[in-house]
């Protein structure tokens, strides 16, 4: 029987020490046309940081990426680096790029140890907006805005902010206290937070924000319904569950907020993850670790997969099987209606195996909650809201924007981000806008009252 291991979430790469970071920095080119950052989807100046790291000036490296990001311990660590910026760097030729994740990792987490001074911030008069949702999107719109002078307040269902951050990412990859060191960052900014507020429900919806005196409001809300297999035979058998389920559980299970039995995953059961994201990944990787014989079902090849290759390659690591272009035909019953057996049709033609438990992996879209709940807002034909250019994320309903999944689709932490960052600007220049509107609109009142 495979033994679980309950210590072993803990984090799997703990970073660069002070030397290591310095002596990774030096390696550092500096080039003309830096690609690494030409790679970068929010285009983190990072020749910059990495220079400024590299003379000991933490502060001015940390002073750097925060012109461009308010998520760094987070990206430093979840980003697919070998895809975008350390993708892009030129040392990738001899086999040794810069570990620019790593380096980014580093400079936040001294950031949050050392406690260093922030720059001062403005006065919160520009305007005041509601910020729906705390998740990569929402919380990069806050702290975008609070820097320029707005007056943020981020409304959150759960009891505590982080959205998917908190709760979809396992430990080992994401430590909540890094979650929560980000978080009170942008809470420093002047950010407040309404926890356990689930607008959309209890008389609290767009409108109810409107009247409470709200410039603009920005919907962050991700894409909190797993989508299903229900036109597949069992489907609905106990057994067969969202692999977004599992690692909620799981998470709240290390948080010490639930116990072992409420996890959906028993020791040496012999687990099926279908899909081949990074949910899944994340999935299978976290099954291993709690005593699963764990095999992840994809229905493409394996130079198809969504997940990059280093989470592919830990898992392999670690035990987690594959099998490519095999897909379940059917969850097959055994005792008390409970899941037994799969059917799959694999490239060898069709076969039974046994399974106790299988979690599904294969996307997720938005939930209608608080569109269902507002007037003029429109959606296309999968749910995803509809947003125009000028001003950029704004949505058919005038003062009310959206960005992140819930607008492009489930993609990572820093393309939220970065779609994050062009709404926030659009939100700015529309309050803006709306501003000088009602002060011309008041000295016509007044010069028309004077004749």
């Amino acid at each position: 029987m495979i033994i679980e291991d309950t210590n072993s979430f803990h984090v799997v790469d703990e970073g660069f020490t002070m030397k290591e970071a310095i002596i990774e920095a030096k390696k550092c080119l500096n080039c003309k046309t830096p690609l690494c950052r030409k790679g970068c989807p929010i285009g983190n100046n990072i020749p910059d940081f990495i220079h400024a790291l590299s003379m000991g000036n933490m502060g001015d490296a940390m002073s750097i990426i925060n012109e461009k990001s308010n998520l760094p311990a987070i990206c430093g660590r979840v980003c697919p680096h070998e895809k975008q910026c350390q993708g892009h760097c030129v040392l990738n030729k001899k086999g040794e790029p810069i570990q620019i994740g790593k380096l980014e990792q580093f400079i936040a987490d001294f950031d949050t140890n050392m406690n260093l001074i922030r720059r001062k911030l403005p006065q919160k008069d520009r305007g005041k907006i509601a910020v729906i949702g705390s998740g990569p999107a929402g919380l990069t719109v806050a702290g975008d805005l609070a820097r320029q002078g707005f007056n943020v307040t981020i409304f959150e269902g759960q009891s505590e902010p982080g959205g998917v951050l908190m709760y979809g990412i396992p430990e080992y990859r994401l430590p909540k206290k890094v979650v929560r060191a980000e978080i009170s960052k942008i809470e420093a900014l002047g950010v407040y937070f309404e926890c356990n507020t689930l607008v959309g429900e209890n008389g609290v919806n767009v409108d109810s924000l409107f009247r409470l005196g709200y410039d603009a409001i920005f919907m962050g809300t991700g894409t909190a319904v797993p989508q299903n297999m229900d036109s597949t035979p069992g489907a609905k058998l106990h057994g067969v569950s969202q692999s977004t389920y599992f690692l909620h559980n799981v998470s709240s299970f290390n948080e010490g907020a639930i116990g072992r039995n409420m996890v959906p995953l028993k020791n040496g059961e012999k687990v099926g993850v279908i899909g081949c994201g990074n949910v899944a990944m994340d999935a299978a990787r976290t099954a291993i670790r709690l005593g699963a014989d764990v095999t992840v079902l994809y229905r493409r090849t394996q130079e198809e997969m969504p997940a990059i290759n280093s989470e592919y390659n830990d898992a392999l690591k670690e035990g987690v099987k594959f099998e490519w272009e095999t897909s379940v035909e059917e969850f097959i019953q055994g005792k008390n209606g409970r899941l037994a057996e799969c059917r799959l049709k694999t490239p060898q033609g069709e076969r039974i195996e046994k399974f106790d438990r299988i979690y599904l992996a294969i996307g997720s879209r938005p939930a209608n909650r608080i569109v269902s709940t507002t007037a003029g807002i429109e959606v296309d034909e999968k749910g995803y809201v509809k947003v125009v250019d000028r001003p950029c994320g704004m949505t058919t309903r005038r003062g009310v924007f959206a960005g992140g999944d819930v607008v492009h689709r489930p993609q990572t932490v820093v393309l939220a981000m970065k779609a994050a960052k062009n709404v926030a600007q659009g939100i700015a220049q529309y309050v803006d806008a709306m501003k000088l509107l009602q002060v011309a609109k008041k000295v016509e009142e007044d010069h028309n009252a004077d004749k």
